[in-house]
């Protein structure tokens, strides 16, 4: 028990709301879109890997290399109903995604939004970018992965956007 009369799980729990409720991110926070800048636009454009970073349950990060399409200045990408990052966006939204340039491995941008889940196109998605990225339909590239699983397209609003691309 503490000084205060309240266990530590109460104090910790409150500490942990009054974070959350200041978090730039947290789904009921600000809802600011950031705008990416051209230089990344253009990457984004390119056949370019991101790495997708989500909470688990018990707070650690998951993270995953994806391809990507820009769609103005949100960002998309697909999975499957099931997966482990599907899971934990429908459970927090909250989402980074860090795109390196592989021919400039110093460089960097780090974007940091909420994701939004829909299963409306989503076979559609993987075939637009597995042309993007292999020039194949998403079962011609990879049949051995092609199952009856639910198709899920992701999209990042962008809240904030940090790094250099230069």
């Amino acid at each position: 028990m503490s000084r205060d009369g309240y266990g530590y799980g109460y104090r910790q729990a409150a500490h942990a709301a009054q974070r959350a409720a200041r978090h730039p991110y947290a789904p009921e926070g600000p809802s600011m879109a950031a705008t990416l800048p051209d230089a990344l636009k253009k990457l984004l454009d390119s056949p370019v890997f991101i790495t997708v970073a989500t909470i688990q349950p018990d707070g650690s990060p998951q993270v995953s290399p994806v391809w990507v399409k820009r769609d103005g200045d949100d960002l998309l990408f697909s999975t499957t109903v099931g997966r482990r990052k599907e899971r934990n966006l429908r459970r927090d939204p909250r989402v980074t995604v860090v795109v390196q340039p592989a021919d400039a491995p110093y460089t960097y941008a780090e974007i940091r939004g909420t994701a939004e889940l829909t299963t409306e196109g989503g076979q559609e998605l993987i075939d637009e970018l597995s042309r993007k990225y292999t020039g194949k339909d998403y079962r011609d590239f990879n049949p051995a992965s092609v199952d009856d699983a639910e198709r899920v397209v992701v999209r990042i609003a962008p809240r904030k956007v940090v790094g250099s691309l230069g």
